[in-house]
């Protein structure tokens, strides 16, 4: 690679990849600490009630155990709800661990047995006896479904569903085709690889340092800082690598309550780290039941689009997410009607998982479209053309950018649409049915202040730094290249930190927007530094560029040269010399336009297109081919962000054939707990992926041009899926997964 090479556009290797690969990347449970000690979380065996006695004794005559917390001696912490508020918090009252004898949900922690070591943690905690009141619970949603209610006030971020449009019900009960369905998602949960862990380091004199699983160390500060009374600068989070969270690091877990607790405590270190069956006891997608109805022209036109969704929530915090508003994104009707709602049920509140509520809702429009295009015999992705949107109507704004029609088209292309028999049951090969079938996909471009630092010193180092996350996603590699192509550096050249409460500020990493974000403050860091090292450059005695403008100038190969005449030139080197400086840092706050936020709508936007291959003997569904275009502005890196598209496919994989959390309503409790009962996909079940990068210039959706793939992938696959075994069967299955009793089911 030459050192004047551009590295924004271009594949690059992740610069952190070799450390993951050789057990160099310390994650939250493998940092070490004289003296430490570890924690054993007990779970609570009731859905609901309260614990009547709780004996500990057994456990505390263990050799080993250095106490045992509970309810009835938890030290003191914040006495109102509102100081257990984190930054993504739902409106409600947030879980507060070990805070009375009263029992929430199945598996709630009820204790901590804090050890010198973590198996006689495991052995002590297994010797607590417990005696409980059990009160009447509830964990059906079809059962509480009457009961659901409008979210009383909107959670930070969240778009509640547009005014309606016309009259949708009469408009539907006149139009000439129509199409009305119910189409339900199961519960799933996130199981990333790492489990959730927190590592307190004791630092005396009342000051901690916290590892922490958490999308956001500027999150988990805040949130001990409110709950335990400390003050921030005593609080110090470093979480430099994340082995996936996918939404379920975006909020502090009580892990981390309990092992700070414990800290403070005993001042003494203490590690928390749940089991896998514990990872089943807090945050999931939750379960949600869509009710679309389309109502259509003989051409296609439609008419009428309601588009109603119901999601279950715990008792104590209203969760929820942007489930409707995605139909009325995606097509245009003159009559609509969106509406959604949450009900209450006795587990933990759900939380964000990999573009929450977005693959909900698309399931059930795009399932819904494709049954009109065989209604009407048109072809699916004609019928969508014919009813595209060229601006946002739920908020009436003009879009930043929008190629969903290139997607449309270079999908169909790539996969050989054209070939497809429309008729379902039409291709088959030996005793498998072929099934095409595509779904498209749409999530928000967004941006969030944040702030960036950049160092550069006399031998040519650059240091790019901010507050922000890498939870798999490529940060650390993207921020590199950012930095490099700002001052014409190699790659080597250049080190980001990120994950540290001591750099500057930023928020969680979720929703897409840390490429955007972070992105665009290191850039506007980068340029302070330029700026300032062209002004030592110009004021050299008989500098050669004394009369020039920066925009006449380029940086590369740690020179400043004319960009017409690169023999003219200065060294950064002599240029700090002459400025009598070392060292050039700047720091930058980068912040989407308010403007732009006022007149523009900015979304992501893919067309999916899925080859499904059914035994139909054995209902066995093989997904053999996976083609997805996505438009979503610049692409810093084509080989991190292939990846992202291609994680998000295959777990719309897992979404649309696998995962699927079972609940046992007797019980109140989540029962396949384990990666052997809890499905997901494996290499086996993976074949050929296609990733399309449609090129689309955007530059108001953030000021480096990128709007975010972390989640685009995932939306639309399930639908694309769903659509294809339709093809292939004749069966419309509107219940996800589908697995193989719903397609050996002949009334499905």
């Amino acid at each position: 690679m030459l050192k004047n090479d551009p590295n924004i556009g271009s594949p690059r290797n992740r610069v952190d990849g070799r450390a993951k690969v050789t057990g160099g990347a310390p994650y939250s449970a493998e940092f070490d600490a004289p003296d430490l000690a570890h924690g054993y979380v007990v779970s609570s065996a009731a859905a609901r009630g309260r614990i009547v006695s709780i004996d500990t004794q057994a456990a505390e005559s263990v050799p080993g155990v250095v106490k045992i917390f509970t309810h009835e001696n938890r030290p003191n912490t914040a006495w109102f709800s509102h100081n257990y508020k984190d930054q993504v918090a739902p409106p409600g009252t947030p879980f507060r661990p070990l805070y009375s004898d009263e029992v929430i949900y199945s598996g709630q922690p009820i204790a901590l047995v804090v050890a010198d070591d973590f198996e006689v943690a495991r052995y002590a905690a297994f010797l607590i006896d417990v005696e409980y009141e059990v009160a009447p619970h509830e964990t059906d949603l079809r059962l509480v479904r009457a009961k659901a209610y409008v979210p009383p006030k909107k959670r930070s971020g969240i778009t509640q569903p547009p005014k309606p449009r016309g009259d949708a019900m009469k408009a539907y009960s006149e139009a000439p085709a129509r199409i009305w369905g119910e189409y339900s998602i199961a519960t799933e949960h996130h199981n990333p690889m790492e489990p959730h862990a927190t590592t307190v380091v004791w630092e005396g004199e009342g000051k901690i340092t916290i590892h922490d699983k958490i999308q956001g160390v500027m999150n988990t500060q805040g949130y001990i800082a409110g709950v335990f009374g400390l003050s921030k600068e005593n609080i110090h989070v470093v979480s430099p690598f994340v082995g996936g969270a996918f939404g379920s690091g975006l909020r502090p877990q009580y892990q981390l309550f309990l092992a700070v607790m414990a800290s403070l405590d005993l001042e003494r270190s203490v590690r928390v780290e749940l089991t896998r069956d514990q990872m089943f006891t807090f945050v999931h997608r939750p379960e949600t039941i869509n009710t679309v109805g389309l109502g259509a022209n003989p051409d296609g036109t439609l008419v009428a689009m309601k588009h109603d969704a119901v999601a279950v929530t715990s008792r104590f915090e209203d969760y929820q997410e942007v489930v409707v508003n995605w139909s009325s994104l995606l097509y245009h009707a003159d009559n609509v009607e969106l509406t959604y709602k949450i009900a209450q049920v006795d587990t933990y509140t759900p939380g964000d998982m990999r573009a929450p509520g977005a693959p909900l809702g698309t399931f059930a429009i795009e399932s819904a479209m494709d049954e009109l295009s065989y209604a009407l015999d048109i072809d699916p992705v004609e019928l969508r053309l014919k009813n595209y949107t060229e601006k946002d109507e739920n908020e009436n704004k003009a879009y930043t950018s929008k190629e969903l029609r290139a997607c449309y088209q270079l999908g169909a292309e790539r996969f050989g649409w054209a070939q497809r028999d429309p008729m379902p049951r039409s291709m088959h090969e030996g005793r498998e049915l072929i099934g095409w079938g595509m779904a498209s996909g749409v999530w928000e471009a967004q941006m969030n202040k944040t702030s960036a630092r950049a160092i550069l010193t006399i031998d040519g180092k650059l240091e790019v730094a901010s507050a922000t996350a890498d939870i798999g996603t490529g940060t650390y590699t993207i921020l590199t290249q950012i930095g490099a192509d700002a001052l014409g550096l190699p790659m080597e050249d250049v080190t980001a930190r990120i994950a540290d409460t001591t750099l500057p500020k930023s928020p969680v990493q979720g929703g897409s927007w840390t490429a955007a974000s972070a992105g665009s403050a290191v850039d506007a860091a980068c340029k302070l530094v330029r700026e300032e090292l062209f002004k030592h450059a110009q004021k050299m005695d008989s500098s050669p560029l004394k009369d020039a403008a920066i925009e006449q100038v380029t940086f590369a190969n740690r020179r400043i040269q004319m960009t017409n005449d690169p023999s003219r030139f200065v060294t950064f080197e002599d240029a700090m010399r002459s400025g009598g400086v070392d060292r050039i840092q700047a720091e930058e706050t980068a912040a989407p336009s308010k403007t732009n936020q006022q007149l523009y709508s900015a979304y992501t936007h893919a067309a999916v297109f899925a080859e499904v291959r059914v035994d139909e003997d054995l209902g066995v569904i093989r997904v053999t081919r996976i083609v997805s275009a996505v438009a979503a502005g610049r692409i810093i890196n084509p080989k991190t962000a292939r990846s992202q598209v291609v994680g998000g496919v295959v777990w719309g994989i897992g979404m649309a054939l696998h995962e699927e959390t079972f609940t046992d309503h007797n019980l109140g409790r989540f029962m396949n707990h384990n990666f052997a009962e809890y499905h997901v996909p494996v290499n086996a079940d993976i074949h050929d992926i296609d990733v399309i990068f449609v090129e689309e210039h955007d530059d108001k959706a953030s000021p480096i041009g990128v709007k975010g793939l972390g989640e685009i992938g995932i939306v639309g696959t399930a639908a694309a899926i769903a659509n294809a075994v339709y093809h292939a069967t004749g069966k419309r299955i509107r219940d996800l997964p589908i697995t193989i009793d719903k397609v050996l089911d002949q009334a499905s």
